[in-house]
Parts: structure tokens; C-alpha cells; sequence
């Protein structure tokens, strides 16, 4: 019976980002459901400060649906969906990103739910939480203050980030397309930024949160490199690899590399695809 994969985004992204991926798929034969999280996709704000003109007053005081979302709300939803899936044979979870806290956590609390764990580029606590891991040395390099340039109101107030991806900044954008798709031309940077919506959560979970080796550590696992990532630095991927390794040596990753920036292999799914496939076969064979 072939897998269903579960798509899990990125922050400030939703399941709109992992359309041209579900074709790819879908042309090669396979099922998948791509993940709203809460308060994503079609449960976004989308202040009416945002819309042009822009009232940045406004859209710094607005309230949003994803004040006060927690990382237990995110995995609790992706349960509830793994849980659908599983009754129609094989799940393989997908994480991009921030998506890659929430499929952990998911993982930790139902490993039984999982037959295989992907991470793209993603975030997998192992050692460390992730807000440890940003003063780390293979984050020196990363432009933490790009979101910045765009950002919309306090945090501590919203309850939320908001960031004004339709900024007029070119310094901002240029930030943006630095961060995101610098491998990409100007319309697929442009296309791409307007899938994002301005809100997401705070919570990115603590120590608890990180990869447990009597769960998470029993599911089959593959690590796909972003080789040209400049949000989630290649070196940083390596030692999530080498921490998820030495947690479960008797499990490690299996390895893959895309020649892609954070964003590019959305853009041009067709060699994710393949690799996703590559792990369908290995369900398919392990089944047999």
C-alpha cells in the first residue's frame, strides 16, 4: 500500500506553498495532504491595515488568530491529521523550516502514527532548544535582522510576530530574497513572498520539545540538505544530522542533498519529488 506523505510549512507559510510539490507528486503516482497549521492558510488575519494603502498603525495594534497558538496546539493538529492518514496505510511525515519543531513534537507524542520522518531544511532539536541554537557558531553567519526590517508591532503586546511582507523597504526585501531565494528570479521571489501571511506563533517549544530517542528516535528518518540555505545554514543542518545520529545511532538519517536555497526546491519541486519517492519505495519494499 503506498504512503500518504503530510506536509508540514514553515513559518509564515501554509499549505498554499506545497502546491506545485503535491503535482510533482501526484504526477508520480502518490497521495499527500499538506498541513494548515492554527491560524494558518485560510484561518490567516489579514488586517485590513494590510491592504494598500497601508495604515501601519493599524497594522501594528490589530489583533491576530495566532496570539498565543503553542507548539502542543501545532502538534496536537498535525496528530489529529497523522491519525486520518494512518487509515489509509503508510504515513510519511514532511517538515520544512519551523514546520520541522511541530513534526518532532508530533513525533515524540505519536511515533506510532509515523513510518517515516523527512525533514527539508528543517529544524529538529536534538542538544539543544532552538533559541540555543540560534547563538551558536554556524548561526553567526545568518541575517537575523531581516524580519526585522519589515516587522509590525510588539510582539510582547500581539501576543504574535508580524511581519509586513508587502513592504515597500527595498532594504527589507532585499533581506528577504537574501534569506529566502536568492537562486531565484525576481518574479518567483516576488510570487513566493506573497504567498507568506504577516502573523505566526511565538511559542517554538524548550527543552522537552527536543528529538527523544525512545520516540521520535524509533521512526525511520531521512535529512534532506538545502545545500544553498542561508535561513537554516548548511552547517547547521550537518549537526542536527550528527545530534539526531548520536541520539539514535542504531537509526541514523539517511542523506540527501538538493542544490536549492531555503525556498528554491518549492519553486522547482520536480528533484524533492523524486527523493520523496525514493522513500515511498523503501515503504513499499519493507512491506513486501
Amino acid at each position: 500500500m503506498h504512503p500518504t506523505y503530510v506536509l508540514v510549512h514553515g513559518a509564515f507559510a501554509n499549505s498554499f506553498s506545497f502546491a506545485p510539490l503535491q503535482a510533482e507528486l501526484g504526477l508520480l503516482g502518490h497521495r499527500s495532504v499538506a498541513v494548515d497549521l492554527p491560524g494558518h492558510g485560510f484561518a490567516a488575519t489579514y488586517p485590513a491595515a494590510y491592504q494598500a494603502p497601508q495604515d501601519m498603525e493599524g497594522l501594528a495594534s490589530t489583533p491576530g488568530a495566532m496570539r498565543g497558538v503553542t507548539l502542543a496546539e501545532n502538534a496536537a493538529h498535525v496528530i489529529r491529521v497523522l491519525e486520518r492518514a494512518k487509515g489509509n496505510g503508510p504515513v510519511v511525515l514532511v517538515s520544512h523550516s519551523r514546520g520541522g519543531i511541530t513534526a518532532t513534537a508530533a513525533a515524540n507524542r505519536r511515533p506510532d502514527l509515523i513510518d517515516h520522518i523527512v525533514y527539508v531544511g528543517a529544524w529538529c532539536p536534538v542538544d539543544l532548544s532552538v533559541g540555543d541554537y540560534h547563538a551558536e557558531p554556524e548561526m553567526a553567519d545568518v541575517d537575523v535582522a531581516a524580519l526585522g526590517l519589515a516587522m509590525a508591532g510588539d510582539p510582547a503586546e500581539l501576543g504574535l510576530l508580524r511581519v509586513n511582507f508587502r513592504t515597500a523597504d527595498t532594504k527589507a526585501l532585499d533581506a528577504f530574497r537574501a534569506a529566502f531565494l536568492a537562486d531565484g528570479t525576481d518574479d518567483e521571489f516576488r510570487t513566493f513572498l506573497n504567498t507568506f501571511q504577516p502573523d505566526e506563533n511565538l511559542d517554538v517549544g524548550g527543552d522537552a520539545d527536543r528529538a527523544q530517542a525512545d520516540t521520535w528516535g524509533r521512526i525511520p528518518k531521512t535529512y534532506v540538505r538545502l545545500a544553498h540555505d542561508t535561513s537554516l545554514p548548511p552547517a547547521l543542518q550537518d549537526r542536527l544530522i550528527r545530534e539526531g545520529d548520536a541520539l539514535t545511532p542504531d537509526n541514523p538519517y539517511r542523506v540527501r542533498t538538493l542544490d536549492s536555497s531555503h525556498l528554491k526546491w518549492l519553486v522547482d519541486p520536480a528533484p524533492a519529488a523524486r527523493v520523496l519517492a525514493e522513500v515511498a519505495d523503501g515503504i513499499d519494499r519493507s512491506a513486501r
